[in-house]
């Protein structure tokens, strides 16, 4: 992972929060976690998981939202782990990292999955799941990403006569057309420049290498396999994840969302790129949870979605007795473009399922960040706008944090939460 960024201009909003909460990172053998943690420690954590073009920086609306009703989230970068079992080793050594024996996940599209596929391993330490614009299965995906029959060249992805050069003029020019399509619905200014021209005069061949990503089930790059992506340029691997964004124009703040993840995958190392890749391709389905549906809450988009709408069928199908949550729009990321709807239906499922609120242990913060009072950090709490402490805890006011564990705890099951009656 390299720097959070992004060529463009990153809103205020986010600005101020990257500001006042820490961005935490330990290391757990060989795995690399990133992460935000804030809110009260005495809360159970809402843990957030990011699709394949997100990073714990996504649901930055979430955490100042939703910790400052006395919620504790805690937002979370998918490592680079390669097969779904490690995937499932990894978090429970995460989990054990930071003593937390239950969670409530909110995943969105791959991290929906990665949810689901946690929950079902591992069915005593989730509590309940908030699931949007997911599935139940790759084999979709995996089908959608045939085998070349011709053999690659490690150094240009395997496209012959093409030279690196012009793949990551592509590339670049990919992420600025698709910047433009989302805020004017054209390609301008573009469209016009000697360099469009030139990639139009290619554009029989990258016809054949793009399609729809990962994001959706359509023509996808020929010259990318499975076996081979571990060595793919990350600049192709970039290209692939981007072109699964619809093309705009888009309402302004389905355009600014779209314009933040361009930002958030261009931080992305190619490792990243790579690991998030096989997860999404790797043929899995996940099997029956001990949950109970009633703990369940689907929040999906009503307008579009990459996600297949027969993808999403299944998950309705899947768990018929769950709550659903419709955003009449929002796109494939509503937790940035809806942000009020997302945190007002998150705040209804966590009531809904028995977590508990502790405002009494939230400072007040101002727009310049002073706080009041330290009764929330004597409990265990955090705040916006706290300076700097030295207790040791991973709490707002402290830098970056590198931290070595190793060790794994078993733990006991609660019982099911009650809850209302789903409608």
């Amino acid at each position: 992972m390299k720097g959070a960024g992004g060529g463009a201009a990153a809103p205020g909003d986010y600005v101020y929060f990257k500001s006042v909460v820490p961005l935490h990172k330990i290391s757990i053998g060989p795995k690399l976690w990133r992460y935000y943690d804030f809110g009260p420690k005495v809360v159970p954590p809402l843990v957030c998981i990011p699709g394949i073009a997100g990073t714990a920086d996504v649901y930055y609306k979430q955490i100042m939202s939703l910790c400052m009703k006395g919620y504790r989230v805690i937002s979370i970068d998918v490592p680079q782990v390669w097969n779904h079992h490690e995937w499932i080793h990894s978090f429970e050594k995460f989990l054990d990292s930071m003593n937390i024996h239950h969670v409530h996940i909110y995943g969105t599209s791959l991290g929906g999955f990665l949810a689901q596929i946690f929950a079902q391993h591992r069915p005593r330490r989730v509590k309940s799941l908030v699931l949007s614009n997911t599935f139940l299965e790759t084999h979709k995906f995996a089908a959608a990403m045939p085998w070349s029959p011709v053999p690659l060249c490690p150094l240009t992805g395997g496209f012959p006569r093409i030279t690196v050069t012009m793949l990551q003029d592509h590339a670049r020019a990919t992420v600025h057309a698709l910047q433009c399509h989302a805020r004017y619905g054209t390609e301008h200014p573009l469209r016009h420049s000697k360099k469009n021209m030139e990639l139009k005069a290619n554009s029989k061949f990258f016809s054949g290498v793009s399609g729809s990503g990962v994001f959706g089930v359509g023509r996808v790059w020929q010259g990318i396999r499975g076996a081979d992506v571990n060595w793919t340029p990350s600049f192709l691997l970039k290209r692939y994840l981007l072109t699964g964004i619809r093309d705009g124009p888009h309402e302004p703040f389905i355009a600014d969302s779209v314009d933040f993840i361009v930002g958030q995958v261009e931080t992305l190392s190619r490792d990243d790129l790579s690991s998030r890749l096989m997860l999404n391709v790797n043929v899995a389905s996940v099997g029956s949870l001990m949950l109970p549906d009633s703990l369940i809450t689907i929040m999906d988009t009503n307008d579009y979605s990459a996600v297949p709408q027969q993808l999403k069928d299944q998950l309705y199908e899947r768990y018929p007795g769950a709550r659903r949550a419709v955003l009449k729009t929002g796109g494939d990321f509503p937790f940035l473009s809806r942000p009020d709807e997302v945190n007002l239906y998150l705040q209804l499922h966590l009531r809904r399922v028995g977590v508990e609120p502790r405002p009494d242990l939230v400072q007040g913060f101002t727009q310049n960040g002073s706080a009041g009072g330290s009764k929330d950090q004597r409990e265990g709490g955090d705040s916006f706008g706290d300076s700097p402490g030295d207790n040791g805890h991973h709490g707002i006011g402290a830098s970056d944090h590198d931290v070595q564990y190793c060790g794994s705890d078993l733990h006991d099951s609660d019982e099911p939460i009650p809850t209302s009656t789903m409608y």
